[in-house]
């Protein structure tokens, strides 16, 4: 754990490594190791663990924490980690302490498991989680966890809450959340998490959501470091590029199949070079000639950098 507030320290693009697993199906942390050191090297701005990309969901309490241990370890102060943190507010407690007890900078709340909450109770486990420990907390919408701008104002208030993490796409509540949030005079950080981050990097840009995840660093870094260039530093026709040539195409074939999110990215990492291994029930393995496919787009995207000098 660093010292200095997460909120200071979320500047870039940030990483959320796939968690690996042996040919048995059991935690493989020498890999899963060299998979956030190999990211951090390549100069990921924070490590995400144990979060969506990494199957926070397949995994046991004590395997969650032997990760997050692990990212500390591996990251060694250079950038924070930041662990995932779900279920019900018991579980989800449970899990801040443990990623606290590993040394983690923050947490990624997920949203509760199964239940759709009304805003009262949404408001009341974000609020009992970010009062279970001293670890700043993230909140992720998304799915059964959308908040209203009264209820990200009440967020916003809470002692713990410095950011919320937006994976529901729909650009007119988040610019009305950013608003109200504005005009109360308080702050939080505010992330693009859709699956592909990059397409819409533009258009969240525009109301003021400037930082993002990127599943595309796990397995191509250097693309994601090209994007991320381009986007900050104004080069739209670099952007544009990118878009055209890898990313929509990779938007694209990422909806051909149920947890292509997470599953085709760690085909990917596998196929780059480090066995990370498959994916637990109840995802499962992508298509063979999707992966190809996937392998293909890495290569131009690649020879698309290579042109134009990025």
């Amino acid at each position: 754990m660093t010292t200095a507030p997460l909120a200071g320290r979320l500047d870039g693009l940030l990483f959320f490594p796939v968690t690996a697993f042996a040919p048995d199906g059991s935690l493989d942390l020498d890999t899963f190791r060299a998979h956030v050191r190999a990211g951090v090297d390549a100069g990921a701005a924070a490590v995400f663990a144990c979060c969506g990309t990494g199957e926070f969901h397949a995994l046991t309490p004590e395997e969650f924490r032997d990760c997050a241990a692990a990212a500390v370890e591996e990251s060694a102060g250079r950038v924070p980690v930041v662990a995932g943190a779900g279920y019900g507010t018991a579980l989800a407690v449970r899990y801040a302490r443990l990623a606290e007890e590993a040394g983690a900078d923050g947490l990624l709340a997920m949203p509760p498991y199964l239940v759709v909450a009304d805003q009262t109770g949404l408001l009341r486990h974000y609020t009992e989680l970010a009062a279970a420990t001293s670890l700043d907390v993230i909140v992720y919408q998304r799915d059964n966890a959308i908040l209203t701008p009264a209820t990200a104002v009440a967020l916003a208030r809470t002692e713990g809450i410095i950011g919320l993490k937006d994976g529901l796409g729909d650009l007119d509540l988040m610019q009305r959340i950013v608003s109200a949030v504005r005009a109360e005079g308080l702050d939080l950080l505010y992330f693009n998490g859709l699956p592909t981050a990059e397409l819409t990097g533009a258009a969240y840009r525009g109301i003021g959501v400037t930082l993002y995840s990127s599943a595309v660093f796990c397995f191509a870094p250097d693309i994601a470091l090209a994007f991320h260039r381009a986007l900050t530093t104004g080069d739209d026709t670099t952007v544009n590029r990118l878009v055209d040539v890898f990313y929509r195409p990779l938007v694209e074939l990422r909806a051909q199949g149920r947890g292509y999110a997470v599953s085709l990215v760690k085909a990917a990492v596998r196929r780059g070079g480090l066995d990370v291994g498959g994916v637990r029930p109840p995802l499962s393995e992508p298509a063979p000639e999707h992966v190809d496919e996937l392998v293909l787009l890495v290569e131009r995207g690649r020879a698309l950098l290579k042109e134009i000098g990025a």
